[in-house]
């Protein structure tokens, strides 16, 4: 059972209110009251034909996710040695590949790979594809930098998709950040979706954008302001 303050702050409200951006940020931290930190997450409805248009990419949160992000890497050689250096946590080829398909071991949180490694790699994508952990060059975690990237990912890089009702689900960091360091995560994300606006799309892009905390209830941000902030990042 929720507590009492939550309630009271719940009854606050206005769920067809539109909020500018720094108020639904403050509000959406006073909503959540778990005793963990909670995620601070974003939804943005798009203005697309999902099964014409593909909406998909990545972008580096500046303040990052506040998560330990545990990150995988398929390499060999001296491509090796550059992503250990960089703090990828498990680096290898085929034994990794084994111990993902026979054990079905996964305690990581991100992959990628190096493109001569794309081969071993596509022989696990029923596994990795549908836990959103695929290494893809559309998301830029395919790549000789494997270094770059290693240190993007622990810092904070997160992957997007457009779901089938072309909605955006995306955590932007966690609610027990300052409010000005969520509000530049969230421009930079929204930023990174407008700038993967499919060719051909019609009629307002962005629709709607509604943010939350993991336990907490849905804030409905001022879609315009949002937008033109975004778009001077």
């Amino acid at each position: 059972m929720r507590s009492r303050r939550y309630r009271e702050l719940v009854a606050t409200l206005e769920r067809e209110r539109v909020y500018p951006v720094r108020e639904a940020i403050e509000l959406m931290k006073k909503l959540a009251t778990a005793r963990f930190p909670e995620t601070a997450e974003a939804a943005f409805n798009l203005g697309i034909n999902p099964s014409q248009h593909m909406v998909r990419g990545a972008c580096s949160l500046p303040h990052g996710t506040g998560k330990t992000v545990r990150v995988l890497v398929f390499a060999r050689g001296e491509k090796i040695r550059e992503a250990e250096e960089a703090g990828a946590d498990y680096v290898g080829g085929e034994e990794l590949a084994e111990r993902i398909q026979k054990e079905g071991w996964l305690e990581f949180d991100r992959v990628a790979a190096t493109p001569d490694m794309m081969p071993l790699v596509g022989r696990l994508g029923r596994i990795l594809g549908p836990r959103g952990l695929m290494p893809s060059p559309k998301t830029g975690t395919v790549t000789q930098d494997i270094a770059r990237l290693v240190r993007e990912l622990k810092a904070g890089m997160i992957e997007f998709r457009a779901d089938r009702y072309g909605i955006v689900h995306a955590p932007f960091g966690r609610v027990d950040f300052e409010t000005d360091q969520l509000q530049e995560n969230l421009l930079v994300l929204t930023r990174a979706i407008l700038d993967r606006k499919p060719e051909g799309t019609k009629g307002k892009y962005i629709q709607r954008v509604t943010i939350s905390s993991t336990m907490g209830p849905g804030i409905q941000v001022d879609t315009g302001e949002l937008v033109k902030a975004a778009q001077a990042v």
